[in-house]
Parts: structure tokens; sequence; C-alpha cells
């Protein structure tokens, strides 16, 4: 019988979640969220593995004791992976936005294989995760020479619940250097540096590992029974409901810290790899073409703190006083990854609406430049947190004259992760994506559009 209540331990680059999602109904029935902290220890700054371990416990604890929780699905952000020597961790979890990894940069540049195989741009600090293990194994090797399992960060979880190994594509295949979508298995790259050994058995991200360890059962109320699915990527855990809903081509943003285009349907062949395109892998095994840029991250630096939602007048004046904002705010990612972020005017004379306008029309023209960069097409399907953004939605169905659609639901990828209890021929309960327009006039985007340069 196919799960209904399944419990989702979703790990974002700025939040952790424990999410209940109901398939039958499409709901979240149970919602918890703690900030994901970073150590700022030696070895080099980490994730709190223990801290995070803490909270899936008592929130599982407290969701269990209200809810039947039927299975376990996991779902992480990208480009983190864990180093184990036997169940232990040989390191601590690298943050990927440490840039230690440069310092080996030449020697990176070597020996990682070409774009052409890995669709993997070359990322500042730790984005590639291939560039981690690179600099952890000459900068540690005592510690690496004792690793004996390399294993994706959903995987990581999965096995402190269930004791099981595995590797999943969508984790090995988000801009690592150490996948070959195409070929749809390990880079010349990670079996010359010997890694590929160490991974852990590949699995579907829909397989079902195992059921809960008894001391996972003592400690939260779980039944012994509960089965454990092996997890996916945060991306393209968003991506799955539409992979099992809708036919190429159309293009998913799904957003957060990130913001990431998945062109289904797309040619790989074209993505530019100095302005972060590459290659995702789905759910399925299949490579996606796709690009990203940090546009939850530039929101909150933009708007430092005073986001407001703007009304009309709001961005008529915007619109009106020429009011742009020039990329990037997060160097060495994204469609302008070189340039330096700007704004036409001095943003102090701004109020919080007009300012929050500005920010979302900047998105906007972002979102459409890095779609160009994936060679997205067909209707565009926002998910996650801007699709609260009605603004943003509203200038990006302008700027590129095709159909925006906000996905239902606010919390994609744990809706996406519960899915994998489904199967990979699984139907999906959706409810109905919101059209958008009609709120805005946005009759001065266009000539703000023209002059809008990198």
């Amino acid at each position: 019988m196919t799960p209904r209540f399944v419990a989702v331990l979703d790990v974002g680059k700025t939040n952790v979640k424990l999410v209940v999602h109901d398939l039958e109904t499409g709901d979240d029935v149970f919602v918890r969220t703690r900030p994901n902290a970073v150590i700022a220890a030696p070895p080099y700054p980490h994730y709190d593995v223990e801290g995070m371990w803490a909270f899936f416990l008592d929130t599982l604890k407290e969701a269990a004791a209200n809810l039947r929780i039927d299975a376990l699905s996991f779902t992480t952000h990208g480009a983190t992976f864990a180093l184990l020597a036997g169940d232990q961790l040989a390191l601590p979890i690298l943050d990927y936005e440490f840039r230690g990894p440069d310092t080996l940069d030449a020697a990176y540049a070597v020996a990682r294989p070409p774009f052409a195989e890995s669709f993997t741009p070359r990322l500042p600090g730790g984005l590639n995760a291939g560039a981690q293990l690179f600099w952890q194994s000459h900068t540690f090797p005592e510690a690496f020479a004792k690793v004996t399992a390399i294993i994706p960060y959903p995987q990581y979880w999965a096995f402190r619940f269930t004791g099981v190994l595995a590797s999943e594509p969508t984790s090995l295949g988000v801009h690592t250097d150490l996948w070959a979508p195409e070929s749809r298995g390990f880079s010349s790259f990670a079996n010359a540096e010997g890694w590929s050994r160490l991974f852990a058995p590949l699995r579907s991200a829909f397989d079902k590992l195992g059921t809960v360890t008894a001391d996972v059962a003592a400690r939260t109320g779980l039944s012994p029974d509960t089965p454990v699915y092996c997890g996916i990527h945060d991306s393209n855990a968003s991506l799955l409901p539409h992979l099992l809903s809708r036919k190429p081509p159309f293009t998913v943003l799904s957003t957060g810290t990130w913001v990431i285009i998945f062109a289904v349907g797309g040619d790989a062949s074209a993505l530019d790899a100095a302005r972060d395109g590459l290659c995702n892998v789905d759910a399925f095994g299949n490579p996606v073409p796709s690009s990203r840029f940090m546009g939850g991250r530039e929101f909150d630096l933009l708007t430092e703190g005073h986001a407001k939602k703007p009304t009309p007048e709001d961005v008529l004046t915007v619109l009106d006083r020429g009011v742009m904002i020039h990329p990037t705010f997060v160097p060495g990612c994204g469609p302008f990854p070189t340039e330096k972020g700007s704004w036409s005017v001095n943003p102090a004379s701004l109020s919080d609406g007009q300012r929050t306008a500005a920010v979302s029309l900047y998105l906007a023209l972002m979102a459409r430049a890095a779609m160009a960069v994936a060679g997205a097409a067909g209707p565009i399907v926002v998910e996650g947190p801007f699709g609260r953004d009605r603004l943003f939605a509203e200038a990006l169905q302008e700027l590129t004259g095709r159909p925006v659609l906000i996905a239902a639901g606010a919390t994609g990828t744990s809706t996406g992760a519960a899915m994998l209890a489904l199967g990979p021929d699984g139907s999906p309960n959706l409810a109905a994506d919101r059209p958008v327009g009609g709120a805005y006039d946005l009759a001065g985007l266009g000539d703000c559009a023209d002059r809008w340069t990198g």
C-alpha cells in the first residue's frame, strides 16, 4: 500500500524543516522549522549535523504523537557530501560557501573534467563538490585516507535513520564535476582520483532503503516498520511533481536561497559554462539543462530586512523614475558572475515598498537572463517562496511573453520528496496552478529592460 503521510526532512541552505505531507490531499499537515546553523570552528566551517539530528528526532516525536507517519523521505541542498569512516564522519561536513577550496584552484583546474563531459561550470568555494573533495584530500590526507564511504547529503540523513549506505544521481549530478550526465556514470575525474570506488552503491531516489533503526523508533515513537526512502536533491525534488504531471517543453523555477531554472525538454549542447549554465540530473537519471542565480540571497541583501509588499503606486514610481538594479550582488555565480552590483539611485531615497518593487523587478530580469542561458522554453512554473511575490511573477510574464503559473503549495521541495513514495509511475494529487496578471501596470517595464545591462 502506498504511504499517505510522509515525513520529510528538508535541509535547505538557510533553514531546516520537518514537514509531514499528506499525499492524498496534497497538504502539508505538520511543519517545524529552525535555522541551518554553520559552526565557524576548526577544521573549517561546517554544518551543525548533531543539532539538526536532535531537531529531527524531537520534531518527529512531536509529529508522531499527533499524526500517523507512514514513511520518511529526505531532501537537501546540493554541493554537500559526507565522508564516513565506518559509521562516523571522517571529517565535518563542509559548508559549501567556505572559500578554502579556492586555494587549490590552479591544481583543480588541471584535474577536473571538461565541461562537455560533466556539464559543470567552475564555481567558487565549495560549490563544486569535486573541489571540496580535492581540497579535503590534499589538506587532510590522514583523515581522508580513513574514508570508507562517500555519500551525498540526502543519503547521509537516510543513513542516520536506517544504517543503509547509498548514493543517488540527483546529488551526484548537481555541478559536482563527479558525474557524467549523458553517460549516466562517474566522471573521468572521479575515477582518476579513486573516489568512484568510495561512493556508496547507486540507488534510485524512489528506492525504499529499509526501515528506521530500533533506536530511532524508540526515541521518536515511530513504528519500527516505518519505511525510509532514498531521498533527493532539493531542486530536483521541486521538479519531480512537474515531471510526473506535465509534458515537455516547460520551464520550472525552483526558488529559495537559490533560483534554479530547469529547461525540461531543452538542449544541453548550448549551455554556457561561463554564465552558470549546467546540467542537473532528474529523479529518473535524465540530464536537464539548467541555470541558476542566488536570487533569495540577493533579495535579502537588497531589501536589508525591510521587505514590504509593493503597491501599484510603488511600482509605477519605480518605473517612472527609471530605478534599476544592476547585477550582481553575489559574485561568482549566475548569468553575470563577474559584474559588480549597483543601484541607479540611492536606495535610501526609496520607501520600503518602492525598494522591494525595484528588487522584484531586478530579480525578474535576472530570471529572464538565466532562462536564456538554459535555453528554457514553454510555459513557466514558479514554485517556492518567489511564488508569493506577485510582482516578480507578473514582471517575468511581461518580460518573456510566456505564461507564468504559480505552483500550488508553499514547500515544493518537501512535496517532491514526499512523492518519492508514489514510485516512478506515480500520479500526484496536485492543486491547480495559479495564473498571474492584473495586479500591476507594467507598461513601462520594456523600456527599463532595454536599458538594463550587466
